[in-house]
């Protein structure tokens, strides 16, 4: 014989509590922005005031590359790479803090606002924390993107680089992507340049990536949903409230795992036959 599940004890989330997570919140959101710039150039002696200067010195560097006809990535290029490579780690582990943080946050909010401890008194001070919840929720999930992402951009970091190149004034980059586009297109009988097989098979690995991200954050998902689901089902069909918030994160988990489940199986095909995707981005509709 089962015996019935007892509700947790309702614990209030205090406005000091609320405030607290705010400013770490507010202090990883700066960090994302301003450390992986700083912490990337200094661990590699080489830093770029902004995204322009980046794409001037990858582009040239490229555009070295591709003249050279050899398929081993030339220092000066090697060293945009490696700083680039370390931007997105240092991103990727900030948003990650972003998002546990956030994920806390929402959790508490949520089962305050099911329970009746939110911070506040009366209607406005419930209408305040679900408010509250529902933007925690949202940052969360913006969050998780950004380390997906990110994560995405450290396993291919030249492939994620590739974007910079289109929109460049320099002739001579203009020249050397005339000519990936023309080999993408129609490879000659003679055999492409060797940096072209390079640049097709880390395009392939930066959709591998994401398919294997996606694939498992849509499991970590379909889990949540379960539980969720089963939490749902335990609890007694009185305790609407009690009710109310498994229900609706499980709903929220199904969705956003069949959503992530459709960006595994999109960036799957597009590894499987890297160089259609690749002339796409450099003739712009990528």
């Amino acid at each position: 014989m089962s015996s019935p599940v007892v509700a947790p004890r309702a614990v209030p989330v205090s406005g000091r509590t609320v405030a607290l997570f705010g400013g770490a919140v507010v202090t990883l959101a700066v960090a994302f922005v301003v450390a992986p710039r700083l912490l990337a150039g200094t661990s590699t002696g080489t830093g770029y005031a902004d995204r322009g200067a980046l794409a001037v010195a990858f582009g040239e560097a490229f555009t070295g590359y591709w003249r050279s006809g050899a398929p081993e990535l030339p220092p000066r290029l090697e060293q945009v790479v490696e700083y680039w490579f370390r931007y997105h780690v240092v991103k990727a582990v900030v948003a990650a803090a972003l998002l546990a943080v956030l994920a806390v946050l929402a959790v508490r909010l949520w089962r305050a606002c099911a329970r009746g401890t939110a911070p506040g008194n009366g209607r406005a001070g419930r209408i305040t924390s679900g408010a509250g919840a529902v933007a925690a929720t949202v940052l969360a999930a913006a969050s998780a993107l950004l380390v997906m992402a990110n994560i995405q951009g450290a396993v291919a970091p030249f492939a994620s680089l590739l974007p910079l190149l289109n929109g460049s004034r320099d002739p001579e980059l203009a020249g050397a992507l005339g000519q990936v586009r023309e080999q993408l297109a129609d490879p000659p009988a003679a055999g492409c340049v060797p940096a072209l097989g390079v640049m097709v098979d880390d395009f392939s690995r930066y959709h591998l990536a994401m398919a294997v991200i996606a694939g498992c954050v849509a499991v970590l998902l379909a889990v949540l949903a379960a539980v969720a689901w089963r939490r749902f089902a335990a609890t007694r069909a009185d305790d609407r409230r009690g009710r109310r918030l498994p229900a609706a994160f499980g709903l929220l988990a199904c969705c956003s795992a069949l959503l992530v489940s459709v960006v595994a199986v999109a960036n799957t095909a597009t590894a499987s036959d890297a160089a259609p995707a690749l002339l796409a981005l450099f003739e712009g509709g990528w």
